[in-house]
């Protein structure tokens, strides 16, 4: 039963108070709070800090042994992306040096290329790339056509001139449409830029569900939770408010030490503006409390909670689209994808943050994300029955 004598804050401050206690007690709240998210913040920043992968090895079968054939090659190693590691003399050995993942593809030159150039023959070079790993796959197997593109070209190039032709009318055949790529918003397809700001994030969700899933599991599992009610009045809001609100404060300060990290330090595009994202910050930490509070209501056992959570939380980097597009994926798999509060701050990141939108632009992911925060509310009561019926069994 409330007692009116207590007053709402003196009861509020009993229960923050013992909370902060708690929070300094064992190793495991400084891990969850600021040493994983630190360190998943350097980790992720200096695993990609060029951006882009360069130096990727690839390997070369020269048959023909031309000039030719010597210009593909220094092509191909001057650029960032490829690192020639070497030449083979048959394809035999360039493949099980591809099955030994000593290099990611090879580019085999056939003999005769240079005459067959010379003679406009057209000569078949081939590429040979191994899609295991998608990305160093995707980017050797451009870099390879791109070199073998611009070496043709030049060769082309050449026999037109001295055939007669102006540069102009040489440079009209070899590319009669001139193309302009332009990648907006993030222009020097930059890795780091897009998947630093949803990895760090959805990191620190899943720390921050797995923390206030054990916060209010722990107290079931030390038979301490008639105890915590009690200080906070028998009110569970008060006592769920004031039990949480450190864990927001300490997030909250974290990301915003990420969030200055990456947009201040490491000068990642911040096109919509600091304080939103600060808003957007508080919002992913409010939202992820409340996930943690839920599972915790409806499966009160502190493992149970735990496991599910983690599930919720690893599910959540395959669903919310920053890795596989949301609209290729099956129609019930895309209305799942929106019970993971990641998901709609990666499309409040995108739209805000990369495209420069204001905050409207995004007001149905904002709305997802309050529809998170105030869906605890309505598991209350049975949260605080759970409390006061619990008993642990180890």
């Amino acid at each position: 039963m409330r007692n009116p004598n207590h007053s709402f804050l003196k009861c509020f401050w009993a229960v923050f108070y013992r909370e902060c206690r708690r929070m300094c007690s064992r190793p495991i709240y400084f891990y969850c709070i600021i040493g994983a998210p630190l360190f998943c913040l350097i980790f992720f920043t200096s695993l990609m800090h060029q951006g882009l992968p360069h130096d990727l090895p690839i390997g070369v079968v020269d048959l023909d042994n031309s000039s030719n054939s010597r210009t593909i090659i220094r092509t191909l190693d001057a650029m960032d992306l490829l690192k020639v590691e070497e030449v083979y003399h048959s394809q035999s050995e360039a493949r099980d040096a591809v099955q030994r993942n000593k290099i990611y593809g090879f580019i085999s030159i056939p003999s005769g290329f240079s005459a067959s150039l010379q003679a406009f023959r057209r000569p078949t070079v081939t590429y040979y790339t191994s899609y295991a790993l998608l990305v160093p796959g995707s980017l050797t197997y451009g870099a390879m056509r791109k070199a073998v593109e611009l070496v043709s070209g030049a060769a082309v190039r050449s026999q037109l001139l001295a055939r007669g032709a102006t540069e102009n009318q040489a440079l009209g055949f070899i590319q009669p449409i001139v193309i302009e790529p332009h990648a907006t918003f993030n222009p020097t397809l930059n890795y780091s830029i897009y998947l630093c700001n949803t990895l760090i994030p959805g990191v620190m969700m899943l720390l921050i569900s797995l923390m206030t899933v054990y916060s209010i599991g722990s107290e079931v599992k030390f038979n301490t939770a008639r105890y915590w009610l009690e200080k906070g009045n028998h009110s569970i809001l008060l006592s769920l408010g004031a039990k949480e609100l450190p864990y927001t404060l300490a997030f909250f300060a974290i990301g915003f030490f990420c969030d200055y990290y990456l947009y201040g330090v490491m000068k990642f595009p911040s096109n919509g503006g600091f304080l939103p994202m600060l808003f957007l910050t508080l919002c992913m930490v409010l939202a992820a409390q409340a996930l943690g509070i839920i599972f915790f209501s409806l499966i009160p056992t502190l493992r149970l909670a735990l496991s599910m959570s983690c599930l919720w939380g690893v599910v959540s980097f395959s669903i919310c689209g920053f890795t596989f597009p949301e609209i290729a994926m099956n129609g019930p798999v895309q209305a799942l994808s929106y019970l993971f509060p990641l998901r709609h701050y990666y499309l409040i990141y995108a739209s805000q943050t990369l495209d420069g939108n204001s905050m409207i632009y995004s007001w149905s992911s904002y709305m997802f994300l309050f529809i998170f925060i105030l869906l605890p509310f309505i598991f209350m009561m049975r949260l605080k029955r759970e409390l006061i019926h619990s008993f642990y069994i180890p």
